[in-house]
């Protein structure tokens, strides 16, 4: 029989700030380029949903609009270079997943003196905010996750303490996520062992760690605390190198290979965000934007 898939739904509202954004937004922006910027490979979120539903969502509300697509691969360095070829290229408008929020800040202040509006995707960029911010309520999504595991090893009887592995210490979007589970885990009765902040979201990283957790606890991890589904993929693997008991382990961005892994009863569950409602707020905002 196939395993139910254990997944939880984000919630639907999204966060949306900064300033006034006029004009029509249908079929707008008479030819004009937008850059499309995201930050990694790690999650396979951008290249197979963000980037082609912003896509779509921009060639409806602007038929002759182009979209400039790149993808930073965890280096803040290289999105700075292709922030500054786009709008070489002349791009009105930016919209930016940033692999390191604070470094980002530079790109925000390289566009605004060109004249070209900035937004902020998934991720804020607190030092100098874009013009524009949308996302998920990050911290509400981790208290998803946390509360879901924590909710599971009561009903289950689960003995032991908990490894929280975060996401990448750049990303303010992560630090929102770290601090919602620590919402749900802190008070919960089970005791964190021990956590990570995973450098560029990188699954190997993740799993290299949690692998050290497995010689000091041993079973004596009643569960794992997974900021997504491949940090959650990385502990796993952790645990089946380690050949003992393998604990619930959370994930998010509801991917293949997670669902794939809860089919076959290797990870607890993910969290399904509906990407499309903020690639086509994201879209939106832009056209507004360039109409003026």
């Amino acid at each position: 029989m196939m395993r139910r898939l254990a997944v939880l739904t984000a919630l639907a509202a999204v966060v949306l700030s900064g300033c006034s954004a006029t004009g029509t937004g249908t079929d707008g922006g008479g030819g004009a380029k937008v850059a499309f910027l995201m930050p990694d490979i790690a999650s396979t979120r951008y290249e197979l949903y963000d980037s082609p539903l912003f896509k779509a969502k921009l060639t409806e509300l602007c038929s002759d609009c182009e979209v400039i697509y790149n993808n930073a691969n965890a280096d803040a360095s290289r999105q700075q270079q292709q922030a500054n070829s786009a709008l070489a290229q002349g791009v009105k408008a930016i919209v930016i997943d940033p692999v390191d929020s604070t470094a980002a800040a530079s790109i925000v202040n390289t566009a605004r003196a060109q004249g070209v509006p900035v937004i902020a995707y998934d991720r804020p960029i607190p030092d100098t905010p874009a013009d524009y911010y949308i996302s998920f309520d990050n911290e509400k999504i981790g208290e998803s996750i946390g509360q879901s595991l924590v909710d599971h090893l009561k009903t289950t009887g689960a003995q032991g303490g908990l490894l929280q592995v975060n996401g990448s210490p750049t990303d303010a979007a992560a630090g929102l996520i770290k601090k919602g589970i620590h919402n749900a885990i802190d008070d919960s009765g089970f005791d964190l062992l021990a956590e990570f902040d995973t450098p560029d979201w990188q699954p190997v990283k993740a799993q290299e760690w949690v692998s050290g957790q497995i010689t000091r606890f041993g079973t004596g991890i009643a569960g794992v605390v997974a900021a997504n589904d491949g940090t959650g993929g990385g502990a796993i693997a952790a645990f089946k190198a380690a050949g003992g008991p393998l604990p619930p382990v959370t994930g998010n961005d509801f991917e293949v290979a997670a669902a794939q892994r809860i089919v076959a009863g290797l990870q607890y569950n993910t969290i399904l965000k509906p990407i499309k409602t903020v690639a086509d707020a994201a879209a939106e905002i832009a056209v507004k934007f360039m109409n003026g």
